[in-house]
């Protein structure tokens, strides 16, 4: 943990009514990248100047370098001021750093850099800052010196300057599945490029008390903006609080209106994907559907349902699987016997190589026999044993759009809601075909609402 001394200045009622004045001690904890604050009595006035008047918001009580002190993290940043003036202040007493007085090396400032390239520490800043306002020639004696000095740029005043901590928060139920795991790929290389950090928060459980948990940490961390990657149903569930002014963008397309949210248009992918086996002149479509439990998996099913009965097609009855090739292979030898299975379409690509390892198994051919499509494109699946045809979702465009509306709302510093839906494409390999037989009449499809679970 790195700190410094003389930031701030307070007082209060001493015993028999007069006045005890504290200083405070600024540190940064590199991993955690929070602010911890101490108070430490007995410094005398003459010693204490510095910033007033700053609000802080108490979080926790912890220790600090041997002292006991108070977590906090800055809800605003003091009035007039500076990285060159936080850097003046962050000296210990005696002109020399808390670290120094350790039997550690002082760290250069910005003063020291400024003095060593021969300008004015607002130059020093805007090189820091990455400004575009600088002189090539500039920037790099600027640079020089920098590195001759081995500064580094003190996070805890460049956080007050800002009243930013330039990190988001990403809270996530699963690191497994493809679509997380791409999903935040995407965020983590967006936020980069506009300089900003990826703090990830893993939901323990998918329970109220895991849900709970990972937004409290939100409090404890210096973040300016939150992305949960997890279905909206589980954040109402878990009543969950921010602390004021942090922003949140939810990856799921059921949130409500109170949520700014992004994703895959799910409707939109499974109607493609439904409709290209219809026009392929298959009478119906059989569907393996993923898990009741995830909102992607209902509205994929609730697409396919609608949209053969808006093209008066009979509708079969739902097998369900776990999402895992496994769950897939089992529904796939219960379809490889369904009379009139002309055509399928899995709720995901795993599921469908399950089902083109049970059809092989069956005797049946794909596309010959039967026509499958997937969801998802993943990377395998134009190396399927059949290249399989397939909705391709966009994650890189849904992480992107995710970053790109919480920066938004930390420079307009508004909460915004609404719903940003990316589309999906049909990608089409050799897994889909026209039938090879006249397709089977309607009075050859079971149209009752049964489920089969495939996932036990």
């Amino acid at each position: 943990m790195s700190g410094a001394w003389k930031i701030s200045r307070s007082s209060e009622a001493g015993t028999g009514g007069g006045k005890a004045t504290r200083l405070l001690w600024l540190g940064h904890d590199q991993t955690m990248n929070s602010y911890f604050i101490g108070t430490f009595a007995g410094i005398p006035d003459a010693l204490i100047t510095g910033f007033s008047n700053t609000t802080l918001d108490t979080k926790a009580i912890l220790t600090i370098n041997g002292e006991r002190g108070v977590h906090m993290v800055p809800s605003s940043r003091p009035s007039g001021a500076s990285e060159q003036h936080v850097d003046d202040l962050l000296k210990a007493p005696d002109g020399a750093s808390h670290d120094a007085r350790r039997g550690r090396k002082q760290q250069a400032s910005v003063v020291d850099v400024a003095k060593h390239a021969g300008v004015s520490t607002q130059t020093v800043s805007r090189v820091i800052n990455g400004s575009t306002e600088v002189r090539n020639a500039t920037r790099q004696r600027v640079v020089a010196a920098m590195n001759e000095l081995a500064y580094r740029p003190n996070s805890a005043a460049r956080a007050l300057k800002r009243g930013s901590f330039r990190t988001i928060g990403v809270i996530t139920l699963s690191l497994s599945s493809l679509g997380n795991m791409r999903t935040l790929e995407a965020i983590t290389l967006h936020a980069a490029r506009h300089d900003f950090t990826i703090t990830l928060i893993p939901v323990m459980a998918p329970t109220q008390a895991g849900i709970q948990g990972a937004f409290s940490r939100i409090a404890e961390l210096a973040v300016d903006a939150v992305i949960a990657i997890m279905e909206v149903q589980l954040l109402d569930a878990a009543t969950v609080k921010l602390p004021p002014g942090v922003k949140i963008v939810v990856v799921d397309s059921n949130a409500d209106k109170q949520f700014s949210v992004v994703d895959t248009d799910q409707a939109d992918g499974s109607q493609k994907a439904v409709k290209h086996l219809l026009n392929l002149g298959h009478e119906t479509v059989w569907h393996v559907a993923g898990p009741n439990s995830s909102f992607a998996s209902k509205r994929r099913a609730d697409a396919w349902h609608s949209t053969l009965t808006a093209a008066g097609k009979p509708v079969p009855h739902v097998l369900r699987g776990d999402w895992s090739a496994d769950s897939g292979y089992k529904a796939g030898l219960r379809l490889a016997d369904e009379p009139g299975c002309t055509a399928v379409f899995a709720a995901n690509d795993h599921m469908a190589l399950g089902l083109l390892r049970a059809f092989r198994e069956k005797g049946k051919a794909v596309p010959e026999d039967i026509s499958l499509v997937g969801f998802d494109d993943v990377p395998e699946a134009s190396s399927y044993p059949t290249p399989l045809t397939t909705v391709h979702q966009n994650f890189a465009a849904v992480g992107n759009q995710c970053v790109d509306n919480v920066l938004q709302q930390i420079s307009t510093n508004t909460t915004e809601s609404g719903i940003t839906l990316v589309p999906a494409q049909l990608v089409v390999r050799q897994s889909t075909a026209p039938p090879r037989a006249p397709a089977a009449t309607s009075a050859q499809v079971v149209r009752t609402p049964m489920i089969d679970d495939m996932s036990s």
